[in-house]
């Protein structure tokens, strides 16, 4: 049974434009974000979709919607569902911080500055630990719970899962980020998805997940 997963960014959020982390906290779309989701929708508008799911966050539940809301070819009693274990990453203690202080403060004892200092000279996973490691109340999720809540989401997906399956899932990006790294450890994820891009992963018939393409948002662009 093979399917395919269309992973779309959020759409801006305030927090996002104030440059403040934003995990398992939640704040809403700005006009821009707004658009966003229409625009995704509009190049993603012809995709058959059998499914839609999101994040339980209302920037995520909120995207998922106006991109439905420009679909000609799904069916129209298409009800997008909350998938709680495909939320953003947990940060802990930094949720709602200031971006750049935040990461200075998990990556300094490492030899880090940012956060792409840290995916660089360590991982993306080694990144979660750390932020555990600097929460003071070690609220954020370290590597293995976060991969964790992400296997039985992906379990889930192949349960529903029929072939030949477009499905659609609005998400976040350090995600969509986790999820290049771990599928397709190739590709640069220094570069953060843009809000309302898509990355496609195929799913082939021996449960095997491929990256079909990252961080897409061109209207020429074929999805």
């Amino acid at each position: 049974m093979a399917y395919s997963l269309y992973f779309v960014r959020h759409g801006q959020t305030y927090l996002n434009r104030y440059n403040k982390i934003q995990g398992w906290c939640d704040s809403p779309l700005t006009p821009k974000g707004i658009e966003d989701g229409h625009q995704a929708g509009k190049r993603l508008a012809h995709l058959n979709f059998a499914h839609a799911f999101h994040s339980d966050t209302n920037r995520a539940a909120r995207t998922c919607r106006y991109i439905l809301e420009e679909n000609v070819a799904s069916a129209e009693e298409l009800i997008p569902t909350a998938l709680p274990d495909f939320r953003e990453q947990n940060f802990g203690y930094f949720e709602g911080s200031d971006t750049s202080q935040a990461w200075l403060m998990i990556g300094a004892d490492h030899g880090c500055r940012t956060f792409n200092d840290i995916i660089t000279k360590y991982s993306i996973e080694k990144a979660r630990d750390f932020t555990k490691e600097a929460d003071p109340f070690h609220d954020a999720e370290n590597n293995t719970e976060y991969w964790q809540r992400l296997d039985r989401g992906f379990a889930y997906l192949d349960q529903i899962a029929n072939d030949g399956d477009k499905i659609l899932l609005v998400a976040h990006s350090t995600l969509i980020r986790s999820l290049t790294s771990h599928f397709a450890p190739e590709i640069d994820i220094t570069v953060s998805p843009k809000n309302g891009s898509v990355t496609r992963f195929d799913v082939d018939d021996n449960g095997q997940i491929k990256l079909a393409y990252f961080n897409r948002y061109q209207d020429d662009a074929k999805y």
